[in-house]
This record gives C-alpha cells, sequence and structure tokens, in this order.
C-alpha cells in the first residue's frame, strides 16, 4: 500500500497493463491525471498532439498493430467532443481503446458551469464501458475494469473523471489479479461441423476463401490450408496482410479497393468459405452460390449476408481441424487461373508504375518506391480516400509488416495519426502514413507532434487537388461536380515549417532522386518527420468494384468501353471467364 493522489494510481494501473504511452492535451478538467503522468514519466510516456481527435486516432492504431489497448484523454467539454472520431474508429472495427475523459468537480456539477456537459450519455453508443467515478478511492479499480472490458468486448472503454477526485490522495493497493487479454485454452471445434464442411467443399467445383481480420496472427494456418486444399484466398481491406500479398493463392479483395482478380473470382466461385468477418460488402457478392460462414460470435452469422452454414468457431481452431483431417483438393484448372488472373493484374500495375506522363505520375509509381524501400518489419497507416486503393493494392505485406486503415467508419485524416502511432508501437521498424491531400490537409499540424518526440515517420501524400473517392462517386451518379476539388498546398514547405523535412516529386526522376534522398536520411539516423507530397495524376484509380472484361457475360461493347476507359489491354487482361472457358471449366 502506498499513498498518493487519484490521478498517479490511474497512470500507474495503466502501466501494470503494459501500456507505456499516452495521448491528450491538457485542460482544468483533466490535470491532475496530467500531473499522475508527470510523477510517472519515467515509465509512462506522454504524448502531446495537436488535436485531441488525433490523440483517439492514434490510440485506435496502435491497437491495430499491436493488439494491445490504445490509450487517450480529453478535458471537459471539447477536448472530450473531439475524441469522437477514433473511439468510433475502435468501435467499429472491434478494437481495444481507453478514453479517459475530464469532468468539472462534483461541487459545480448540474450548476451549469463552466464546460460541463452530461458526458455519461454522450458515450452511450460507442463504448463498450462506460462509467463515471464517484470516489477517488474507486479510480484504480474503475480503470482496471475498463481496461478489461475494452479487451473482452474489443471496443473503446471511457472513463469519465470529476476534477476533483483525481488530486485526493488515497491508499493505493495494486491489483494482483494476473492482467489476462487472451483465452488460453484449446477450442475443440464440433467434429459434424467438419464434415459438413468437406462435403461441401468437395463437391464444390470452384471455391474460394475469404478472410477477415479475426484471422490476423494466424498466416501460416491460413496459408497451410490454402496449399492442402487448393483454394485461392481473398481477404477484407482490414485483414490485409492475413495471407502473404506474394503468396500464389493470394488474389485481392473486392469492392473499390479490390483488384481484377478478386472481382472475377466472385463472379465465378460456387463456395466461399467465409471466415472471422462482419464483411460489409458481402450483400453485393453473386446471389447463386452457397456460403460457409465461421465466427465466434453468434451475432455476425448471416448479419450482412445469408449463408448455408454456419459454424460458431475460432477461425483459426476451425482450420486447424480441417488441417489435420488430411483432406486435399487437387491444385485445378480453378487455382491455376486465379492464379494467373492475379500474374497478369499485378503486371498491369506494374506497367503504370514505370510510367511518367506530363500531368503527374500514376500512383502506383509511388507505392512502387515505398515497397522497395520498406522493410520487413514497417508499419503502414492508410488514409481514407483513393489512397486506400492505393495502399491496398501496393503496400508490401509478405513478412513481418503491420498494416491499419480506418475499416468500417473509414474516417479521412486516420493516416498521419496512425503513422504516428506505427513509430511509438513498433520503434525499431520505419512507420509509413500515406494520404490524400485531403486528408492530410484535416491533420496535418501533428508533423509538429512526430518532430517534437523524433519520431522519423515517412509521410507520403498522394495529392490531386480533389477529394477523388467523392469526385468518383458523383460522377458515377451523374451529379455535377461540386466542393469536390481542393485548394493547392505545399505540403513540403508545410511539413518544414511544423519542424520536419518536406520534398516534393513530379515526375519519375523525382521519385528515384527523392527516395533515394530519404533512404539516405533514415541510414544516417535521421529524426525528423518526412513529408514526401507526391503530385498525381487527377485520373481516378480503376474502377475495380464491377469489372466488365468477360465479353460473354456484359458484350463486346461494354468490354470495349471499359477498357478504353482505363486503357487496359484486353489480351494482356484476359477474362478469368475466358481462361477457364479455355480449359473446358465451366459452372
Amino acid at each position: 500500500m502506498a499513498k498518493m493522489s487519484a490521478g498517479q494510481a490511474l497512470v500507474k494501473v495503466l502501466e501494470d497493463w503494459g501500456v507505456d504511452h499516452i495521448y491528450g492535451i491538457p485542460g482544468g478538467s483533466i490535470n491532475h491525471t496530467v500531473e499522475g503522468l508527470y510523477l510517472e514519466k519515467e515509465k509512462m510516456k506522454y504524448i502531446q498532439v495537436r488535436h485531441e481527435e488525433v490523440g483517439a486516432i492514434a490510440a485506435s492504431a496502435d491497437a491495430k498493430f499491436t493488439g494491445k489497448i490504445g490509450v487517450a484523454f480529453g478535458s471537459a467539454g471539447p477536448g472530450a467532443t473531439h475524441l469522437f472520431n477514433g473511439l468510433y474508429d475502435a468501435k467499429m472495427d472491434h478494437v481495444p481503446v481507453l478514453a479517459i475523459v475530464g469532468q468539472v468537480g462534483q461541487p459545480v456539477m448540474n450548476t451549469n458551469f463552466f464546460q460541463e456537459m452530461d458526458e455519461t450519455p454522450m458515450f452511450g453508443d460507442v463504448a463498450v464501458f462506460n462509467r463515471t467515478v464517484t470516489t477517488a478511492d474507486q479510480i484504480p479499480y474503475v480503470i482496471n475494469q475498463a481496461v478489461r472490458e475494452a479487451y473482452r468486448q474489443s471496443g473503446p472503454a471511457v472513463v469519465i473523471l470529476p476534477e476533483d477526485l483525481t488530486t485526493q490522495e488515497i491508499d493505493y493497493v495494486p491489483s494482483k489479479t494476473p492482467k489476462v487479454v487472451k483465452d488460453d485454452f484449446s477450442q475443440v471445434v464440433n467434429p459434424d461441423a467438419i464434415q459438413e464442411s468437406l462435403k461441401m467443399l468437395k463437391e464444390a467445383k470452384h471455391p474460394l476463401i475469404y478472410a477477415g481480420r479475426g484471422l490476423l496472427g494466424s498466416r501460416d494456418v491460413l496459408e497451410k490450408f490454402s496449399e492442402q486444399f487448393n483454394i485461392p484466398v481473398m481477404n477484407t481491406v482490414p485483414a490485409t496482410g492475413v495471407i502473404s500479398t506474394d503468396h500464389p493463392n493470394f488474389i485481392g479483395t473486392f469492392g473499390r479497393l479490390g483488384t481484377k482478380s478478386g472481382f472475377e473470382a466472385l463472379q465465378h466461385t460456387d463456395l466461399i468459405l467465409f471466415l472471422a468477418s462482419e464483411f460489409p460488402f458481402a450483400e453485393f457478392w453473386p446471389k447463386n452460390l452457397k456460403i460457409i460462414q465461421v465466427n465466434t460470435n453468434p451475432f455476425d452469422i448471416g448479419k450482412t449476408v445469408d449463408v448455408d452454414y454456419a459454424v460458431i468457431s475460432d477461425a483459426t481452431s476451425y482450420l486447424k481441424a480441417m488441417i489435420d483431417t488430411g483432406e486435399s483438393r487437387p491444385a485445378d484448372t480453378w487455382l491455376k487461373a486465379n492464379q494467373e488472373n492475379k500474374k497478369n493484374w499485378d503486371a498491369w500495375l506494374n506497367e503504370l508504375a514505370d510510367k511518367d506522363d506530363e500531368d503527374g505520375l500514376y500512383a502506383e509509381a509511388i507505392t512502387k518506391k515505398i515497397s522497395e524501400l520498406s522493410g520487413p518489419n514497417d508499419t503502414f497507416a492508410i488514409d481514407t480516400g483513393n489512397v486506400s486503393e492505393w495502399g491496398v493494392r501496393g503496400v508490401p505485406m509478405n513478412k513481418n509488416q503491420r498494416f491499419a486503415i480506418s475499416g468500417l467508419f473509414a474516417t479521412m485524416g486516420f493516416g498521419l495519426p496512425g503513422g504516428l502511432a506505427g513509430a511509438l508501437s513498433v520503434p525499431d521498424a520505419q512507420a509509413w502514413s500515406l494520404s490524400g491531400d485531403g486528408g492530410f490537409a484535416m491533420v496535418a499540424p501533428d508533423i509538429i507532434t512526430e518532430a517534437r518526440y523524433e519520431l522519423p515517420v515517412i509521410n507520403v501524400v498522394f495529392s490531386n487537388n480533389r477529394f477523388g473517392f467523392i469526385w468518383y462517386e458523383q460522377a458515377e451518379t451523374k451529379q455535377h461536380f461540386y466542393g469536390v476539388d481542393l485548394t493547392d498546398a505545399d505540403w513540403a514547405k508545410v511539413a518544414e515549417g511544423l519542424g520536419g523535412i518536406g520534398f516534393t516529386v513530379h515526375n519519375q526522376a523525382d521519385l528515384k532522386d527523392v527516395f533515394d534522398k530519404v533512404k539516405e536520411l533514415q541510414a544516417n539516423g535521421n529524426k525528423k518527420p518526412i513529408v514526401i507530397n507526391a503530385i498525381i495524376k487527377p485520373d481516378d484509380p480503376v474502377a475495380t468494384a464491377f469489372m466488365p472484361l468477360d465479353e460473354k457475360l456484359y458484350g463486346k461493347d461494354t468490354v470495349d468501353a471499359y477498357a478504353k476507359k482505363y486503357n487496359i489491354d484486353p489480351s494482356k487482361q484476359p477474362s478469368l471467364g475466358e481462361m477457364l472457358r479455355a480449359e473446358g471449366d465451366e459452372l
């Protein structure tokens, strides 16, 4: 037992949980907690962000990169409301985050005091745990329970602290209960579920794996299953890296952030093994196929798409049980055609990367250079917008790299805070952030934060002076282009003004020169954040949500129009259907 302020005791609880950094901005209602951070500064790194939203998003990115809880705080009133974007990101992508929220002192609550708000109901929708403490003595206990619930329910927990309580001295006794965040038991999968799955796989002619975030960390198991049963693999965007991106059986993903190989595989599959995901766009899958869904949460079974067979199980345990049967499928035309289709797609992206047009670089040129410079343990934080497409298609996830994106919430401005989090959570690797010029503008001041803490994040800004993702939506729905143009800014100069190093690239020569300089800087121990302002073509990325390149399915006129729009040579990009028909392998 030791006497200390409740604010310091709060920080000690976080230390016991392995938290080593926390984001936030001081304020009158949270200052006694900040005093606790000062007293524990040898063990807990306080990261002063320039906006609480950045802190909350960074906390969510911490959790995505490491699986460990991310922590941010905000003072009463605006400090609290600024946290919402990051907390909703954590809620919708199911990662553990703790938000510590200041409140006015108890004596002035309910008196219309300065910055007084009824904060508990504000967080009712977003939080898996939402409490306002009522005594100083209970603060360590409530924080401890909040962390447990954030882990248990994989979401944001909120603890609201009246200002007068954190300053009070209490008798602090550390909890001796082990800090358990994972079940350590082995799951036994119902043998009937395994036998039924095998039966359906044997009956299928064109089976396909669709893997979600619940399989992150089980790459070896997923790859072994795919190889044993010779089934191509797709993944949801938040699950990027669940299978190595250079594995021959990996064929990409589906939707606007997808691949030709992914889109076409879905048009020709007859069975999807839907693993560890609640993928909302599954409702757009073709309807004439069978689905086996495997998920630990019964509520997620059939939530986004009707399924033919449900297995309530951990997907890793399920795949291990399937592997242990010793059964397999032959490496048939279906697998080989999908592999070839993905190779053709990758070759086309590589052609774009090597082009040098007068109106700017193809974005693929940037991601190709990133791939060449990146290391085996690097972190990639990808912003929302067209940059999501380029990032998902281009960053390497073939070793121990880590990937974070605002998946279901899809908030712009995720990239830079995610890069900040990557540098703090995985300090022995290079942290990258990829942003569009729209998203970067929302959070650019926190380059100061990266500079302040000597975090040499490489921040790449894809600049085309438009909200590209929304521009495409307005074009597709035949609206007037309104509100989607952006006033240009020199992000390299902005970076220099905020304490970083700035570069601008316009063409292939610039690109090579700048990346050579960045490589040299990092090799020589650079401690400053870097911003690469990449001037890219204003063209929209190739639309992969619907890729009509199969004349039998869509007609010659439709194929020709699509190929012309995106400069695709159908002779180099034959459709999957064409390849299958050439081998006599149609459903």
